[in-house]
């Protein structure tokens, strides 16, 4: 008797990949910063200071010089990133006129690492030899390990770290704003700080690691290390 042959729908393989590392790497670097610092600096005063006013005008204080610090460290970054990127890639064009046979050679040399014979390889070096473009670009990513940047990439990091500095600041200072009495408003602060590095760190664990409960739990360590060495200093100090 014949077997039936049940049709199985065959459904499409959907990759999903998160593109935007950098992107996320900005926003990390903003709000870890800004989470962290204010809330040491906050946590420092208010071991001296007897009113919640002086906590939250040096509180944004650092917070507008630490966004606007932060920001142009971004921008200065990815512009070193593009000017870099670009100076590579003239050095190849350059050399891939001069010296195309060594840099053939290169490209072999890199295929062979991925497993291909001298034979298959030698058959893929003459087809991209004949696309200089293609040449270059092989180089650039395989040979040197370079993406071709984002044009528009040191305004949009400079405005992301900048702004996520911002928010994060504004976290652990809140309580500052609406409570007078100093210690209660640094035991509050303590609490949602503490608390919005919890999220944050497993948020951004997420993204980055397997493991997103360490990093949360890894972000508040930090923030809570941080916080207390600043209080202890200041009161050894007052």
């Amino acid at each position: 008797m014949p077997h039936s042959q049940t049709n199985i729908p065959h459904l499409p393989h959907v990759e999903q990949h998160f593109t935007s590392s950098e992107t996320v790497r900005d926003i990390v670097i903003g709000m870890s910063d800004g989470l962290t610092v204010p809330f040491a600096l906050a946590a420092g005063l208010a071991g001296i200071a007897d009113s919640t006013g002086i906590i939250v005008t040096a509180g944004l204080a650092e917070v507008a010089a630490g966004a606007i610090a932060m920001g142009l460290g971004g921008y200065l970054a990815a512009l070193t990133d593009a000017e870099h990127y670009k100076s590579e890639k003239t050095r190849e064009e350059r050399e891939v006129e001069e010296v195309p046979e060594k840099e053939a050679a290169e490209v072999a040399e890199v295929l062979e690492k991925y497993g291909l014979d001298q034979a298959t390889a030698g058959l893929v070096v003459h087809a991209i030899r004949k696309d200089k473009k293609a040449w270059v670009d092989f180089m650039m990513r395989f040979e040197l390990g370079l993406e071709e940047p984002d044009p528009g990439r040191a305004r949009k990091s400079a405005l992301t770290i900048a702004l996520s500095y911002i928010a994060g600041g504004v976290v652990p200072l809140s309580p500052y704003f609406f409570i007078n009495q100093v210690y209660t408003a640094l035991y509050v602060s303590v609490l949602v700080t503490l608390l919005a590095l919890f999220v944050f760190g497993y948020i951004k664990g997420r993204f980055t690691t397997p493991h997103p409960l360490r990093s949360a739990w890894q972000t508040v360590l930090v923030g809570g290390i941080a916080a207390t060495a600043a209080f202890f200093i200041a009161r050894l100090f007052d």
